[in-house]
């Protein structure tokens, strides 16, 4: 059996870890109570903008802000991967990378990876990707532009990210970047109307389509923040989970090296007593 004095350091040790990954705990819940209002912000902001454009524009067709320039667009599709920063995010970008795979084609497909995390796992593989970019450390005014000028020079861009179901449970899920803009667009759809705006009752400088290109370039910004966003918040939640998990162990174990700490001075004292017990029985019998 051990000492106590090694029992109880070791259960010192566990107690650091248990107020840790308590911290830990509390500051992800912290900031994803954060990018739950960040979202919210955004998706306001964004339906003010899809209100106008849907307005203005004279088809269903998403031109992703290049009407006048279209001719640049190259003959392949975009990947854009958003996984972690660190490596605290559990399974979740191996299995992100994993259904990207599904449908990747270096011939087809360029990637461009956001997170530091997701890039590792694909040199690992032997997959090259296009750009890397970091992921935003901070959750408001986050610059997507130079991913947006990515995106505009592709046929079409698909995003692979991490959404956010609920706080034990988080997916890896995969959208065209002009569908993520349609879907809101149809939630914007539904909400009370304000003034129509026309050629006729407002002036568009330099040009009507200039205008309509600025918004859809505004547009996907706002989608690609909100999908950073899910992510960061899956990010935060599984981060959260694996706290929980962690500080439950923790404590679990810390109980358990208290409970041998007692066993362990219960046994000493219990070996003094049978020592003087023993010791009291051959002083009687020498006398």
């Amino acid at each position: 059996m051990r000492q106590p004095n090694d029992i109880q350091r070791d259960e010192k040790s566990i107690g650091t870890l248990v107020e840790l990954t308590g911290v830990f705990e509390g500051i992800a819940s912290m900031r994803i109570a954060q990018i739950k209002n960040q979202v919210l912000q955004a998706t306001a902001f964004f339906n003010d903008l899809w209100e106008i454009y849907s307005q203005l524009r004279v088809d269903n067709l998403f031109r992703f802000g290049r009407s006048q320039d279209s001719d640049k667009v190259l003959n392949k599709d975009l990947y854009i991967l958003i996984t972690a920063e660190g490596g605290f995010s559990g399974d979740i970008d191996q299995r992100l990378v994993k259904v990207m795979q599904q449908t990747y084609d270096k011939d087809k497909h360029d990637i461009v990876v956001i997170g530091h995390h997701g890039a590792m796992q694909l040199a690992q593989q032997g997959i090259s990707f296009k750009k890397y970019f970091k992921l935003p450390t901070k959750d408001k005014n986050i610059n997507v532009s130079p991913i947006i000028q990515y995106v505009q020079q592709y046929q079409k861009t698909t995003v692979f990210y991490q959404e956010y179901v609920s706080l034990m449970v988080q997916d890896v899920k995969r959208i065209e970047l002009s569908a993520a803009v349609q879907e809101q667009g149809k939630v914007s759809d539904g909400q009370e109307k304000k003034e129509i705006i026309t050629a006729e009752n407002t002036i568009f400088e330099p040009s009507v389509y200039s205008v309509i290109d600025h918004l859809e370039r505004s547009m996907l910004q706002i989608a690609m923040s909100q999908l950073i966003l899910d992510s960061k918040l899956a990010q935060y939640a599984s981060r959260f989970r694996a706290m929980t998990a962690s500080h439950e162990k923790a404590e679990e174990t810390k109980g358990e090296l208290r409970l041998e700490y007692n066993r362990a001075k219960r046994a000493i004292k219990d070996q003094r007593l049978k020592e003087i017990i023993n010791g009291l029985r051959k002083a009687k019998v020498a006398a």
